[in-house]
């Protein structure tokens, strides 16, 4: 209960609810702004019978529907309140806003309160939870005649070092493989290959997967899974993963068995330890596609995407370029020259530049659309993947992007997704120092013996931190059952089975309450998820590392975005990698990115303190002589236990 509505029922101010409390043995942090429903009622007891506000009294109990936000003028209306009145009370409790900012839903109710509304929230048009559920209505509500084939969109999984990123880098013809570090890949990314005049688009997740929320993300995006398993080590606990993920998300499988070049190469036993676990090949009677290949020498290669091609085509995968777009973000970062960044697959509808968007909390106006290498696209369709610029701020990989009509439409969206951000960081069970804000991670860990079970709980135990709370909801010896699941569904828990089994009534309630269930072997790899999805819940710091400071002494050419401007830096150098800001008067209006930097016209890399230069802009802003040009990186801070 609010402290402002239960000092309201007792006729005093909340210091003097404070003081009168302590004296009667409730302590009531002065920090608090709410305390929970059983201390409020004993302080209520304490005090007696509580008193009605006289207004109340005569009148009856006033009610208001207030929606999540909505501008001081308009709630003074509402609250049938002088504007002049309401910021008074608004001040009182701490908030100070002026008649046309606006306010949000947990504010506006306090004070209603405050002055005896009984309060009901509004349904907002845009409320909705734009999440899985909000795409699959769009796709839903698309007409049969609108629906058209698209690229079946891949995923390549197996366990590490079993040659995944070396069949994606053999069948994209890059060296993107070799770069990465430990044979590990680093970042969810999404690729497109065309074979026999027909795409196929390559989504890769990391060899040590993300954590459960990124799966079920990843799950949504995927109509195929290519399990690698290599046919010198044969099925491992990673294999068991994505063999228990396809068979609960009911997601197509193809087995491409690698790396039959080597001697100690054993099809047949890879085959039969598939079979031992319920996927039954061709050629064992059973209807999983396997193709024996070698990424590293490219046998099988083509074999295996006509198998793709075959499985989609059986499998029908559609959707309506025309329609409402919606896609997926797969990934986001921050770079140079652009800011932020999202790297999305269209799974319905048609990407534009210039349409504008809006994914989770992120909105904006696409400025750029670029394809995997860098090349501008004139438009995405459905199953292609595009990296966009233009968001307010870096979207969560596994967000909703959806296109509106207005910017102060995706404004709203947005704004109610922060809303409920924030709303969900608030611990459950309040303490009597109020609400403590914070991020939690919540789990359900099943185990087959209770020593796996403790050992378990005493590695996840090591993993606290000051930032991300770790909640074991709950925890016990046995098979998954429904009672697990509904409980992961309400608390938006992550289920972790460890040796043990899924109850088919239990696999059944989890697809239909979008709920995964991680099963593993390996305590390591149990402990590698949980630290992995701690790490991506840490708030992202952004470092700006300024290279220095040149003034603009003279303006060669302006064409539409670029400039070719002189000048001389006057502090620290110039480097052509960074990115600039410019400056007049001591206001910043707006960034650039360095398309050439010249000296004595000869292209050059840096440029020293005192020296003159030629530099070709991409910006927006138009500059002139005399403004500054602050050259700068900006980076990603990376977080770790």
């Amino acid at each position: 209960m609010n402290l402002s509505s239960l000092s309201s029922q007792l006729n005093m101010s909340i210091q003097e609810l404070r003081e009168k409390a302590r004296e009667r043995g409730f302590f009531i942090s002065p920090k608090a702004n709410k305390i929970d429903n059983f201390l409020a009622k004993k302080i209520m007891d304490a005090f007696g019978e509580k008193k009605e506000a006289p207004q109340a009294a005569t009148q009856g109990p006033k009610k208001v529907k207030l929606p999540s936000f909505l501008k001081v003028r308009d709630l003074a209306d509402l609250l049938k309140l002088p504007v002049t009145e309401l910021i008074k009370v608004l001040i009182k409790n701490g908030v100070m806003a002026t008649i046309n900012e606006e306010v949000d839903f947990d504010t506006a109710s306090i004070v209603a309160q405050d002055l005896g509304f009984e309060v009901e929230e509004q349904a907002d048009q845009n409320q909705a939870e734009f999440g899985l559920g909000f795409l699959q209505e769009v796709l839903k509500a698309e007409k049969e005649e609108n629906l058209k084939p698209r690229p079946p969109i891949v995923t390549i999984m197996g366990h590490v070092d079993h040659g995944k990123t070396t069949l994606l880098d053999t069948i994209r013809k890059t060296k993107v493989a070799e770069g990465e570090s430990g044979g590990i890949t680093q970042h969810i990314g999404a690729y497109r290959v065309k074979k026999n005049e027909r795409w196929i688009t390559f989504l890769d997740t990391p060899g040590h997967e993300a954590f459960t929320e990124m799966r079920a993300r990843g799950a949504n995006v995927t109509d195929l899974i290519v399990l690698v398993v290599a046919a010198d080590d044969g099925v491992r606990p990673q294999t068991l993963e994505v063999i228990n993920r396809a068979k609960f998300t009911n997601t197509p499988m193809i087995v491409a068995i690698n790396k039959i070049d080597k001697p100690e190469a054993n099809v047949m036993k890879v085959k039969q330890e598939l079979a031992g676990q319920g996927v039954l090949t061709e050629e064992w009677g059973g209807k999983t596609i396997a193709v024996e290949i070698s990424a590293k020498q490219g046998i099988g290669i083509d074999n295996l995407l006509e198998m793709i091609l075959l499985t989609a085509e059986v499998e029908n995968f559609r959707a309506n370029p025309a329609g409402k777009t919606v896609g997926t973000i797969i990934e986001s970062q921050v770079l140079p020259g652009k800011g932020a960044t999202a790297s999305v697959i269209v799974q319905n509808g048609c990407l534009r530049v210039g349409d504008i968007v809006v994914a989770g909390a992120a909105f904006g106006r696409i400025r750029s659309l670029e394809d995997e290498k860098g090349r501008r696209l004139k438009e995405a369709g459905p199953s292609v993947p595009a990296q966009i610029s233009g968001f307010s701020e870096v979207p969560q990989a596994g967000d909703i992007l959806q296109t509106t009509q207005t910017l102060d439409e995706a404004k709203q969206i947005a704004a109610i997704a922060q809303h409920k951000n924030r709303s969900h960081k608030l611990v459950a069970k309040q303490q009597l120092t109020g609400d403590v804000e914070s991020k939690t991670l919540n789990l359900i860990i099943k185990a087959d013996v209770a020593g796996s079970l403790e050992a378990i709980k005493q590695s996840i135990a090591k993993l606290k931190n000051d930032e991300v709370k770790i909640d074991i909801l709950s925890d016990g010896v046995g098979e998954v059952n429904e009672s697990d699941v509904l409980m992961a569904a309400n608390s938006k828990a992550s289920v972790l089975a460890f040796r043990t089994k899924i109850n088919p009534k239990a696999v059944a309630l989890a697809k239909q309450k979008n709920v995964i269930i991680d099963s593993y072997d390996v305590i390591y790899s149990l402990v590698e998820d949980v630290t992995d999805a701690v790490i991506k819940m840490f708030t992202p710091e952004l470092e700006k590392t300024v290279f220095g400071r040149a003034k603009v002494l003279a303006i060669f050419r302006t064409e539409k975005g670029e400039m070719i401007v002189g000048g001389r830096v006057e502090e620290g150098e110039l480097r052509k990698k960074g990115q600039v800001s410019i400056w007049r008067n001591g206001v910043e209006l707006g960034r650039g990115e360095i398309a050439e930097l010249q000296q004595s016209k000869v292209a050059a890399k840096t440029v020293a303190k005192n020296e003159e230069f030629g530099m070709k802009i991409k910006s927006s802003v138009k500059i002139k002589e005399g403004d500054i040009l602050e050259n700068f990186e900006e980076s990603i801070k990376k977080k770790t236990l």
